[in-house]
């Protein structure tokens, strides 16, 4: 095989369909668009639309409800924030959000940190976040440290 004997393989190439480029392409005059019409015109885009028929995203059931104003938690599991204590990342006498952030242990605060209970934790910690489980109080406590949940209603106790 020599350079000038290289050439793709058939079909790797196809031209480009010329449109209205007179009688002889085949194209020419409508340029496919048959006669008339609003899809004969040009800035046309009928979405979802199925010639008449009741389009699928109006025939499915609608369900359910997006609260707008609903808050977002960062969530933390007792088990990460016990790996983070263990490499020297976490002081255990006090943890709150910031230091969690600080630590690399959550990306960002959002609406707060919730603390939710996979995981076990052994060491004596005094957490202080605005949301947490109540299994992962109970966690906490068990393991002689404390959970305290500031602010908005989490639904979970508020430890004391």
């Amino acid at each position: 095989m020599k350079l000038n004997e290289l050439r793709d393989n058939d079909g790797a190439n196809k031209r480009k369909k010329r449109v209205g480029r007179g009688p002889g392409s085949g194209m020419g005059k409508t340029g496919g668009r048959g006669i008339k019409g609003q899809k004969s015109r040009s800035g046309v885009a009928i979405k979802g639309f199925e010639g008449g028929q009741m389009p699928l995203y109006q025939r499915l059931p609608k369900r359910g409800f997006n609260k707008p104003n609903r808050k977002a938690f960062a969530v933390i599991n007792l088990g990460i924030i016990q790996k983070f204590i263990e490499a020297g990342k976490l002081d255990a006498g006090q943890i709150d959000e910031d230091t969690l952030l600080a630590s690399g242990a959550i990306r960002r605060k959002l609406d707060g940190v919730r603390v939710l209970a996979k995981g076990e934790l052994t060491s004596k910690a005094t957490i202080s976040v605005t949301g947490a489980s109540k299994s992962a109080i109970e966690a906490v406590e068990k393991a002689g440290g404390s959970l305290t949940v500031t602010g908005l209603n989490t639904g979970a106790p508020a430890a004391e």
